[in-house]
């Protein structure tokens, strides 16, 4: 199956796109989607515990089965605002 996977900031620096077409076995996670992307992108490491992730737009857990067609965002973590 294939996965669009978004990225965000900081990660899209650190990947050099604003996107990739991901390849995977159906029944992937989105804990092992996010794995194999640190794999090939090491210096992702680094943020991997802030990082937040969202599917077709809506924010998901790591344990998310991924379907054909879905839409992976990585986002840094957001921060600012009024007290």
């Amino acid at each position: 199956m294939r996965i669009q996977v978004r990225l965000f900031a900081t990660y899209r620096e650190i990947v050099g796109s604003r996107g990739l077409t991901w390849s995977a076995r159906d029944g992937l996670t989105l804990q092992e989607l996010v794995d194999g992307v640190v794999a090939k992108y090491p210096r992702l490491a680094g943020h991997r515990d802030t990082m937040l992730l969202a599917v077709n737009h809506d924010f998901a857990p790591s344990d998310r089965i991924l379907q054909e067609g879905d839409e992976v965002a990585l986002l840094p973590p957001v921060s600012g605002g009024a007290p």
